[in-house]
């Protein structure tokens, strides 16, 4: 009985339903392999997913069908070659040629219109269901939790997760799903076409059986009986060998694929620190680093290539036995006994050749199973990993104290910290304790305190960055929060994208983008608003580190915050530019709250002497205090002694 549309539908959405109370991630599902395999047919996109399966299917039954036909065109056509000079009934030419036509005609019809086309669908079906997973794992990596940035926490000392922490997150979500995709859909075709032919197939050795001496009390079924043996004997016995193969293959190609993957790590990241390699004429050192990483994926290279060679040998001696002795044989005997025409041993010979050659699929593919299950585990495991982290309180207590409390509050009272104490993984003491802060609407608050006191720790733990700690920070009820950090790394999207972040461009016309460039001093790029940079270099790479941050200044000016974060967000401007960057801020958000973390607080003045910032939170022996930037001068001294130069 046939299923309805409805009926599918309705089973699916009940699954999604219950998926979506019971997971808190988009690959939730996926942290078993089973649950990676269907979670694709049990999604949104099922109609998709069942259809191009269908379709593969019902050419792999063609296929198989056609397989039959040619064994059974292939035993006619020596038949009649060996019947081309019978004294009495001897072959005709034009028999032959049909014959031989027939048999062409089968083999482009299971070829071509068979193979190749499933052929298309299968890979469609690959690409839809990578592209699929790529969405998921993308949408779990950066969603409003910063689960990009937890994962990467498990990496470091703060980490006591029993989950693993995954490396090369880009190697996984790029290679490892497309690996694993391509490979799944493979053994499912490969599993329908051993079931199929065992179907086609087996039903016409059965049709075609004969007596066989010795084995008279099967009757018409001896030579089909033998086949069957025959190949339920030497197929598993092979398989097992290798399964063992397999398992080796396995092993080594998860150890290449992390092999792979910190060697390409090594190199982006050398990438990024190019300039600073440069300064310290650290080429040498760097060499040295790539040479080990190397080292790993020559080293794994070799003893998979040897296993590699092994288990080719073992396969084509496998099917050089199993299509020229292992089908030949049962049927010998009833041909010697002539029983059976020699049409009707070879048409059962290619039936038999054809059965071995299906049900040695799991042989053929081996390599391609390990790999498979390589891929599934690196996803798998990135997978729980992103759960791990989906609940961030519950996974930084795992290594330390974790008892932050983040609520909304009055606009009018500004941001408020009550009680907060910030520790390190695995200490008890804090080293950083606020009683009480309070930041009202419209102040500016200047951090000071040596390097290393805690500033920065701070700003991450009022953003929900931090990873030990106690306290309850409440931010201002609908504020838009901006925290600009000092070294800015610009995403490859056009410049109009970069300055409305995180907003979509099309929420803003491209005048008022063009004003905000303008008003933070980068009018001579408002040309070039729609492009994601010149010459194939992204803006990352063609802006200075000053251009950035005046970038950082035009998203400001744009977006008019309610409270702004700025973390040595001047520090690659010079003096003049600093102020002009406060003054801008202060002329177009004349209600924002600032808090500043400044290296060099000369500029801390406008030009004609008037202060920026209304207050001064102090950070020294691990405590914050805050105080009127009066009375901060005062203990300072005016000229602002080590801590304030004079402006």
């Amino acid at each position: 009985m046939r299923v309805r549309d409805w009926q599918i539908g309705a089973f699916v959405k009940r699954i999604l339903a219950r998926e979506a109370r019971s997971h808190t991630s988009p690959v939730s599902a996926m942290c078993s392999f089973w649950g990676l395999m269907r979670a694709y047919w049990l999604s949104e996109s099922w109609r998709e997913a069942w259809g191009l399966t269908s379709a593969i299917l019902i050419l792999t039954a063609l296929s198989a069908q056609a397989s039959v036909w040619f064994a059974i065109t292939s035993g006619e056509l020596i038949n009649r070659i060996a019947y081309f000079h019978h004294p009495s009934t001897p072959t005709t030419p034009m028999e032959l040629l049909t014959t031989a036509a027939t048999l062409a005609a089968i083999a482009i019809m299971r070829d071509v219109c068979f193979t190749a086309v499933r052929h298309f669908f299968s890979t469609t079906l690959h690409r839809k269901w990578r592209a699929w997973l790529d969405r998921r794992f993308n949408d779990a990596l950066l969603d409003s939790n910063h689960t990009h940035f937890h994962l990467l926490q498990m990496g470091s000392d703060a980490s006591g997760s029993a989950v693993p922490a995954p490396d090369n997150i880009d190697q996984r979500v790029q290679e490892s799903i497309k690996g694993l995709t391509g490979g799944a859909i493979g053994l499912a075709m490969g599993i329908a076409g051993v079931v199929l032919s065992l179907g086609f197939v087996g039903s016409k050795l059965v049709e075609m059986s004969s007596e066989v001496g010795g084995l008279e009390f099967l009757g018409s079924y001896g030579s089909a009986c033998l086949a069957f043996t025959a190949v339920a004997i030497y197929v598993p016995l092979n398989t097992a060998i290798a399964a063992k193969l397999g398992g080796v293959l396995q092993r080594l190609s998860g150890r290449m694929q992390w092999a792979e993957g910190s060697y390409r790590t090594e190199l982006n990241a050398l990438l990024h620190r190019s300039f600073h390699v440069a300064v310290l004429h650290g080429e040498g050192a760097q060499n040295v680093v790539n040479k080990r990483r190397y080292l790993d994926i020559d080293q794994t290279w070799a003893s998979l290539n040897r296993v590699t060679a092994g288990y080719m040998g073992f396969e084509l001696v496998h099917n050089f036995i199993g299509s020229r002795i292992v089908a030949y044989a049962p049927g010998l005997l009833p041909y010697m006994d002539n029983k059976v025409t020699l049409q009707h041993y070879v048409t059962g010979a290619e039936l038999a050749t054809a059965l071995i050659n299906e049900c040695s699929w799991f042989i053929h593919v081996m390599p391609d199973i390990a790999t498979l299950k390589a891929n599934a585990r690196r996803m798998t495991d990135l997978a729980k990993a992103i759960e791990t982290v989906q609940r961030p309180e519950e996974f930084y207590a795992q290594t330390g104290l974790y008892e932050f409390q983040y609520t909304k509050q009055d606009p009018a009272l500004g941001l408020s910290l009550e009680q907060i104490d910030l520790l390190h993984a695995g200490t008890e003491l804090p080293f950083l304790a606020a009683d009480r802060l309070q930041f009202l609407p419209g102040e500016w608050t200047l951090v000071v305190g040596e390097s290393g006191s805690g500033k920065t720790s701070l700003i991450k733990a009022i953003n929900g960055l931090w990873a030990h700690g106690r306290g309850t920070v409440a931010t201002p009820r609908h504020a838009r929060i901006l925290y600009a950090a000092q070294d800015v790394k610009l995403q490859a999207v056009s410049l109009k994208e970069l300055v409305c972040l995180p907003d979509p461009a099309s929420d803003y016309p491209e005048t008022h983008v063009a004003v905000a460039l303008h008003e933070a001093g980068l009018g001579e790029f408002i040309d070039e608003l729609p492009n994601e940079g010149r010459n194939g270099q992204s803006w990352d790479l063609l802006l200075s580190g000053g251009q950035k941050q005046k970038l950082v200044l035009a998203r400001i000016l744009l977006l008019r915050p309610g409270l702004i974060f700025l973390d040595e967000a001047t520090s690659a401007l010079d003096t003049q530019a600093v102020r002009a960057f406060h003054q801008a801020i202060m002329d177009h958000c004349p209600e924002v709250t600032v808090i500043a973390v400044m290296h060099d607080v000369s500029p801390i003045r406008t030009g004609s002497g008037v202060d920026f910032f209304d207050s001064v939170l102090t950070i020294e022996k691990g405590v914050a205090k805050k105080m009127p930037i009066a009375v901060w001068r005062q203990t300072a001294g005016d000229n602002g002694g080590q801590t304030m130069p004079s402006p």
